[in-house]
């Protein structure tokens, strides 16, 4: 069976957080092994994603997994929030260095973890936890090179990783390229397939255009002209998605990992359209 999981954000305001646990209900059937939720820059979210978790793992029987960031934190207030975290239940959690608030070059914290590798070693010898990191398919824009991507995954590894959530793409060839890359250098670990489906292209591109990823022209073309046509874009985005999960799992890869950007009925109706999840 084809592993899923879903990644939201904390909400901000009451209506966001309806709308949150709206997306979380409607996702909930499908039974992912896991669901994630995101920690801001700097751990501006801090308290948010926090209470989040607190009411998935009260609330819900799904289980959940907490991103953790070391920008601009101590080493005292990163393990405290780790601590917290084991302290609720939760047993898995996504490492990351994390970007800085101000989109800025990374600067570690006088005091704080110098990056992704130590802050993974320091979770793996405190022991209880399942620990996911990044992994890219199109070079990071800090790196200098695909090759140095490759090198930090396997640091990561070393250090106690045991799966990889990619940054999402929207180049399927750039994945298969990825998957043969990590094959080439014997990297064994799950690779889990970030996939965005969305109604906002323009936004999309905007991150894609942040994070580098390449928007394919052909994608390009599906969206011209539906600017105004809100029903016309779901219809585009969960056939783009479905088609790239498919191949995707036509290839060998085993998990797909969803950025819902808290809008569940794209993700639940790309699973619906490739028989993924447990009610289906």
């Amino acid at each position: 069976m084809t592993g899923l999981s879903f990644e939201f954000f904390p909400p901000k305001t009451e209506a966001a957080e309806a709308k949150l646990w709206s997306a979380v209900k409607r996702l909930a059937p499908l039974e992912p092994d896991f669901v994630s939720v995101t920690y801001g820059a700097g751990g501006s979210t801090r308290d948010r994603t926090h209470a989040c978790l607190r009411k998935i793992v009260q609330e819900t029987t799904l289980t959940p997994a907490a991103h953790l960031t070391c920008v601009a934190a101590s080493r005292e207030d990163v393990d405290s929030v780790i601590a917290d975290y084991q302290a609720t239940g939760i047993r898995h959690i996504v490492a990351l260095r994390g970007d800085m608030p101000d989109m800025g070059a990374f600067e570690a914290h006088a005091d704080g973890y110098s990056g992704s590798v130590e802050l993974i070693a320091s979770i793996a010898a405190r022991g209880g936890f399942e620990i996911s990191v990044s992994a890219y398919p199109e070079k990071h824009p800090e790196s200098s090179s695909f090759q140095q991507d490759i090198e930090l995954l396997k640091a990561k590894i070393d250090a106690g990783a045991s799966r990889a959530i990619t940054q999402f793409a929207f180049d399927t060839q750039a994945f298969l390229r990825y998957r043969d890359a990590l094959i080439k250098a014997n990297i064994e670990i799950p690779i889990l397939p970030g996939i965005m489906p969305t109604t906002n292209f323009t936004g999309a591109r905007r991150m894609a255009s942040l994070c580098g990823a390449a928007v394919p022209d052909a994608l390009i073309a599906k969206y011209e002209g539906l600017e105004d046509d809100l029903a016309a874009r779901k219809i585009v985005a969960t056939e783009v998605a479905a088609e790239q999960c498919k191949t995707l799992l036509n290839e060998g890869f085993k998990d797909i990992h969803f950025y819902t950007l808290n809008q569940a009925e794209l993700a639940f109706d790309v699973c619906k359209e490739l028989g993924l999840g447990a009610e289906l």
